[in-house]
């Protein structure tokens, strides 16, 4: 079934159609969506170009290293991410290993090309590149939309955009993530518009990842030239960063969706600056808002707490629904709040959030996710791994630890 409708600004209405219509439809509508945003086609064009990369249909998982380690990376910590694959979280999905900032010479070789840091990364990022492939993993590397990196400790790729382009695809990385330091004031449409141009020209499909902290409202505009954008400013391993950080991205839910993806910034999962309740409720919004999953933590050392919350298969789940609808706070009264989402096969995620110091009560209607009153559901706790009830009808009531979350999937039977 294929129905055509005119799209207008009303975005909400995707999230009701997705629970009616195939997904070939709701990607349909959403492509004729972003074409309304652009005033044009190249939007159009350019999305069906993200999507038929290959890259992103659902949100890219993985590890990056600048949360815990910033600038003290080298090739062995690196190579350490093995731990991927041991750790069974590779076969869960996290497949990208992304360099961050610090791994490249103050200065470009004699040709123009930017050069890894030889005490640092003496393989080479190419030969770096080999071993991650040969583990099943994709190489992430990092530069700037400006002359130089945030650290001021490598060139940026600004005016060497074609150049940089090629050498990341000679080198076989995936995954560029693309910062905005430096770049002596030029607007940021333009400047992230050249290497998103540059790396289509390459014949290699790398996931496009903009990190233009949210200034001017990428939302609305950087569904054109990639692949995820930041929404926010730096994340970091506080109570405080997290909320503040969810409520900011929570503002562009209408503007994600398969191949293009909001992004809050990393995990901090596991550096061990929050409660494992805090991590809970970090690792949960991020899933149902349809973040990118990179873990930012040292993988060398994780706990087994640290792995049951970032290797929640059902989590997880929720966030590669191939539906991709970012899932969105509903209701907050005081530090009480209700966020939910449709996923696919007529589901919908729901998360009770306690933002308060005390353990708390909190509701949901059927009537505020979409669900007739009378409709009997099927309900599943996605930490506990248990069905809650199996014909539930009207509401349910759920007591949340101080700072902690309930997630559940409510089925319709």
């Amino acid at each position: 079934m294929t129905i055509i409708i005119k799209v207008t600004s009303f975005f909400f209405v995707l999230d009701l159609l997705s629970l009616l219509l195939p997904l070939d439809d709701v990607l349909w509508i959403k492509k004729v969506t972003a074409g309304n945003i652009s005033n044009g086609n190249t939007n159009e064009d350019y999305t069906q170009f993200l999507l038929a990369n290959g890259v992103a249909r659902t949100p890219p998982m993985g590890w990056n290293s600048w949360n815990h380690f910033q600038c003290n990376i080298n090739e062995e910590t690196v190579k350490s991410t093995d731990a991927l694959v041991s750790t069974g979280l590779a076969a869960l999905g996290y497949k990208y290993v992304n360099i961050d900032d610090c791994w490249g010479e103050d200065s470009r070789d004699w040709r123009g090309n930017l050069r890894p840091k030889a005490s640092t990364f003496p393989s080479g990022i190419k030969g770096l590149a080999d071993y991650v492939h040969a583990r099943g993993l994709k190489l992430g590397i990092y530069s700037d939309a400006g002359y130089r990196t945030c650290s001021n400790t490598m060139p940026g790729s600004l005016g060497h955009e074609d150049q940089d382009a090629a050498t990341f695809a000679e080198w076989g990385v995936d995954y560029l993530k693309y910062d905005n330091c430096y770049n002596g004031g030029s607007k940021p449409q333009e400047r992230y518009i050249k290497m998103s141009y540059a790396l289509r020209k390459v014949g290699r499909p790398i996931l496009y990842s903009l990190c233009e902290w949210g200034q001017e409202d990428p939302a609305r505009w950087a569904g054109q030239y990639g692949n995820s954008w930041r929404t926010t400013g730096d994340i970091n391993d506080t109570w405080a960063s997290i909320t503040s950080i969810a409520d900011q991205n929570n503002n562009w839910g209408r503007y994600a969706g398969p191949g293009r993806w909001n992004d809050p910034d990393m995990l901090e999962v596991g550096n061990g600056g929050m409660s494992l309740d805090e991590y809970r409720s970090h690792f949960s919004i991020w899933a149902l808002m349809k973040a990118p999953l990179l873990i930012g933590c040292d993988l060398r050392s994780v706990s087994r707490e640290t792995l049951s919350i970032i290797g929640n298969k059902e989590v997880i789940e929720v966030n590669q629904d191939p539906q991709g609808i970012q899932g969105r706070k509903i209701r907050s009264k005081g530090d009480l709040e209700v966020w939910a989402g449709p996923l696919s096969r007529g589901r919908l995620v729901v998360v009770m959030w306690n933002r308060s110091n005390a353990r708390a009560a909190i509701s949901v209607a059927w009537r505020e996710v979409g669900i007739p009153p009378l409709k009997p559901v099927i309900v599943r706790d996605l930490w506990a791994h248990s069905f809650v009830y199996m014909s539930k009808q009207y509401r349910m009531t759920a007591y949340v630890a101080p700072h902690g979350c309930k997630m559940y999937i409510l089925i319709p039977a």
